[in-house]
């Protein structure tokens, strides 16, 4: 059960900066604005405490397949992120028929509905064949606005973000309807010049799926949807900082162009996120994973990633040379403000959830506190 308890001599990162020697108060579920008389004090000294880390874009992990698993298979994924600092997570799918991704949006949205996680990610069937990475090109389908209401309609208001190739016939109706009804019309697997992208941006899209993976590169005559995506302050750019998606120098030129406030890190992980190498499924496709990167068995694609957001946060501040504060920013609040739970996880202030993470002066994690109880305990 949550207890009351005082994390103590911290380095704590918090909305408006860093205060060292610091403190958070957990009582029960939430932090507190003071200690109770019972409280345990844990001292943390040398330190740093941060956010529970928010994810939007996650496959899977332990093993286990968002998109094929059972309800154990599932949780057990999401346990596997809890263990490495995700206290909030979005269950992502990948292309398949469209009836199989409506019973699978019915399963997910109960799992939602019971706080497991975040809500539902759908990344594809609505994609382009040109860019399609993982998913399997007999699936793909043009974005429909009908078909777009029709998983929606199957997650039952747990949708959360749906990825499209806005180019396609049907793409810009489809993120009219989307942002009509609340949910996050992301721009990826994408093959839009850089004026087709404006023009979905100017539709209502606001997320760019895993920025500079499955679109074209930047162009000096042909600009491309990355220009696109990076100059427009109405959009948050997903970046996936596991050192095999994106070249360190792509990675600081988008963060620092972007700015830390239009920043998601993702994992975009895959059941071997926090599993190891094998042979493994992504929807239909097979992939294999060596050496920590995840691949299709035919063709040699890179198939999500292995990815944890405890690694993403210690690589952009020890490899990038990040500020801190904004790691967290990228990692914790962006996040959290996209899902539109803010109000309740992605800092630590009084009121909200009790959702700590605890790295050592090194930024390996210590320590998983999920709702004022020990995911991982640090002591």
């Amino acid at each position: 059960m949550a207890t009351s308890k005082v994390l103590a001599g911290a380095q704590v990162v918090l909305p408006t900066g860093t205060v060292q020697n610091g403190r958070v108060i957990v009582d029960g579920t939430r932090i507190a604005g003071s200690a109770p008389a019972d409280a345990e004090t844990i001292d943390l000294t040398g330190h740093w405490l941060v956010p529970g880390f928010v994810d939007t874009h996650n496959h899977g992990g332990g093993g286990a397949s968002f998109t094929n698993g059972t309800v154990d298979d599932i949780l057990r994924g999401v346990h596997t992120h809890r263990l490495h600092g995700t206290t909030t997570v979005v269950a992502s799918t990948v292309t398949g028929e469209m009836d199989a991704l409506a019973q699978r949006a019915g399963l997910l949205s109960e799992l939602a509905e019971q706080g497991e996680i975040a809500g539902i990610h759908f990344e594809g069937p609505f994609i382009s064949p040109c860019r399609k990475g993982a998913h399997s090109e007999a699936l793909l389908r043009h974005p429909d606005p009908a078909e777009v209401r029709k998983l929606l309609d199957a997650a039952r208001g747990q949708a959360k973000m749906v990825t499209l190739a806005t180019e396609l016939p049907g793409g810009i109706d489809s993120v009219r309807l989307l942002a009509e009804h609340g949910v996050i019309a992301a721009i990826g697997h994408t093959d839009a010049t850089y004026e087709q992208t404006v023009e979905a941006i100017d539709a209502g899209a606001t997320v760019a799926t895993h920025l500079y993976n499955a679109m074209p590169g930047l162009g000096h005559r042909a600009p491309g949807p990355i220009a696109a995506l990076l100059e427009d302050e109405r959009i948050t750019v997903e970046l996936i900082n596991d050192g095999t998606h994106l070249h360190p120098a792509s990675f600081q030129l988008a963060f620092h162009h972007a700015g830390a406030d239009r920043v998601a890190l993702i994992t975009d992980a895959m059941d071997a996120a926090g599993f190891g190498d094998g042979a493994y499924h992504l929807g239909p496709l097979e992939v294999v994973v060596s050496d920590g990167v995840a691949r299709l068995a035919e063709g040699g694609a890179i198939a999500g990633s292995t990815l944890t957001l405890d690694r993403a946060f210690q690589r952009s501040v020890t490899v990038d040379g990040l500020p801190v504060e904004d790691v967290v920013t990228a990692i914790s609040a962006n996040p959290a403000k996209l899902l539109g739970v803010y109000d309740r996880v992605g800092s630590l202030e009084p009121g909200k959830d009790a959702d700590v993470v605890v790295l050592d002066e090194r930024f390996a994690l210590k320590g998983v506190l999920r709702k004022g109880e020990w995911v991982v305990d640090p002591r």
